[in-house]
């Protein structure tokens, strides 16, 4: 017994050290980028790469290219407010899709209903970033945008004008929303799913109509879950890459205006800068993608960290 309590140990241990392992790596890998850029690096909207082409000179004990400025302030904006249209147009559309299949449906349509949501959570996120190009933006930029732009915009100003042409925080956000959305859905409708019949039954015994039972019981059983299951979707929306890198505009040392406006991400950022990084014969762009790297996973700890103390202060009230 003892020796397989050690040998599961380590195995569970195999987890938190690769995380520790890789928060050092990128320590230790972009430092001299930390050292270089300083407190600035956050609150600074002026990312560039400097005069490729000119010989390097020498700042604070550090290479790099004349001109060369690292600031994602822009990308910090661009990464959060896309995550946050995407759980705010998920979460209820999971959550009430989960209601479906868990109260609505029975029998072979439920499990058909439940291996579809199940299987658009497998879609590659390239293929719906290249949806999102082809069939998305043209939609959006074309019909919908000029709608909201003069209706919305009317009554919430970070809706008005220019719509622009599609590309852009919004189209961003609802591409990472249908992204989320099976994640949320499957795992609600598991927890609602397992509720104990006896529940609805002492429900409905006591004169409760079935979407009482469900808003009054069920739901609040499954709240930890709700939550659980909104940050495990919010952790893929921050580090979700080639699907926004497609159709959110790659604006570069701007930040959105409105609802509109075209975007970065860290993650896209980091995919469509590496090559362009890796002509720094210094090797403080790449160095400075890493720190990029570190502040979002910096991010995801954060926001879990959030979640755990979100699920224990509602324990203790309860």
């Amino acid at each position: 017994m003892s020796r397989f309590r050690i040998s599961l140990g380590a195995v569970a241990a195999l987890l938190p050290l690769s995380l520790l392992a890789i928060i050092t790596f990128l320590v230790l890998y972009a430092w001299p980028a930390i050292q270089f850029n300083g407190g600035g690096f956050l609150i600074h909207n002026d990312w560039n790469l400097g005069s490729m082409y000119a010989n390097p000179v020498t700042i604070d004990g550090q290479q790099v290219l004349p001109g060369a400025n690292y600031g994602i302030l822009f990308l910090i904006a661009g990464t959060l407010l896309s995550s946050l249209v995407a759980i705010v147009l998920a979460l209820p559309l999971g959550v009430l899709s989960a209601i479906f299949l868990a109260e609505a449906v029975r029998g072979p349509l439920r499990a058909a209903s439940s291996f579809i949501v199940e299987l658009l959570a497998a879609v590659p996120s390239v293929v719906y970033g290249l949806w999102g190009y082809v069939v998305l933006i043209p939609f959006l930029g074309h019909h919908v945008y000029p709608v909201l732009e003069h209706t919305v915009g009317a009554v919430i100003p970070y809706f008005a004008g220019p719509s622009g042409s599609g590309y852009g925080l919004l189209t961003s956000g609802l591409v990472l929303a249908i992204m989320i959305v099976p994640l949320i859905t499957a795992t609600v409708r598991d927890a609602l799913v397992a509720t104990p019949g006896a529940l609805r039954e002492s429900g409905m015994s006591l004169g409760a109509t079935r979407f009482e039972v469900v808003r009054h019981i069920q739901l609040p059983g499954v709240r930890k879950v709700i939550i659980g299951a909104s940050i495990l979707a919010l952790g893929r929306a921050l580090g979700e890459t080639m699907a926004v890198l497609m159709v959110s505009g790659n604006a570069l040392n701007y930040i959105p205006k409105n609802i509109y406006d075209p975007i970065s991400t860290m993650a896209a950022f980091i995919a469509s800068q590496l090559d362009s990084a890796l002509q720094d014969p210094t090797g403080m762009a790449v160095r400075a993608l890493a720190e990029v790297a570190l502040i979002l996973m910096v991010i995801s700890v954060v926001v879990n960290a959030a979640a755990q103390l979100i699920l224990w202060i509602s324990g203790g009230r309860r």
